[in-house]
């Protein structure tokens, strides 16, 4: 049987779309959603936007928008370091809001604290996302974790589960261009991205 040159391309773009990593290690069931802008996101009270600002994260890139794009992660998701590498390029454009999750309650909840604690979270983030991706684990962290932070990454990993969602990354933002709120769940490239977020 032959290949259409134009198929292989199209099924590796969309292995990529549907790129992410579950707490149950299997894919998940949407790739894609789009939610209705004000109350009718139902069962959650308010919006999809507004139940995801309520996550503990941390802030790069435009810190002056007015928008931010919340992105819920694991800090050991592979898939969660491409898309952090897709959004590296719309920094300059986007506020992102980073929300770890811990899947588990060793390397991941270690990690994601000291990414939250971090006194310059890009340059934290860029060095554990250049590990994970590179195969080496990402960066040490200490085991010994403050209250505060474990309850807060244990109440962004709930958070995941109210918002309907049980993998990551999942992405809510409110396009820029038509004030849509939209959602995506996986890893996608840069061009995807900005698509998505009413930046291109």
């Amino acid at each position: 049987m032959n290949v259409r040159p134009l198929t292989l391309p199209l099924m590796t773009a969309l292995a990529l779309t549907l790129a992410a990593c579950s707490k149950t290690g299997e894919p998940p069931a949407s790739t894609t959603a789009t939610a209705a802008p004000a109350a009718a996101t139902a069962p959650m009270s308010g919006s999809l936007y507004d139940t995801a600002a309520t996550g503990k994260g941390f802030t790069v890139g435009a810190m002056m928008s007015a928008q931010p794009v919340y992105v819920l992660f694991e800090p050991q998701c592979p898939h969660c370091g491409r898309l952090w590498e897709a959004s590296k390029e719309l920094q300059s454009k986007v506020k992102f809001v980073w929300i770890p999750v811990a899947f588990n309650q060793g390397k991941s909840l270690a990690q994601a604290a000291t990414l939250l604690s971090a006194t310059n979270p890009l340059e934290t983030m860029n060095e554990h996302e250049k590990s994970l991706l590179g195969g080496t684990g990402g960066i040490s962290a200490s085991s010994s974790i403050p209250p505060d932070l474990e309850a807060g990454i244990k109440a962004n990993t709930q958070l995941l589960t109210t918002l309907g969602q049980d993998s990551v990354p999942f992405l809510v933002a409110k396009n820029r261009r038509t004030g849509e709120i939209v959602s995506h769940s996986g890893a996608m490239d840069t061009a995807a991205l900005a698509q998505l977020l009413g930046v291109e």
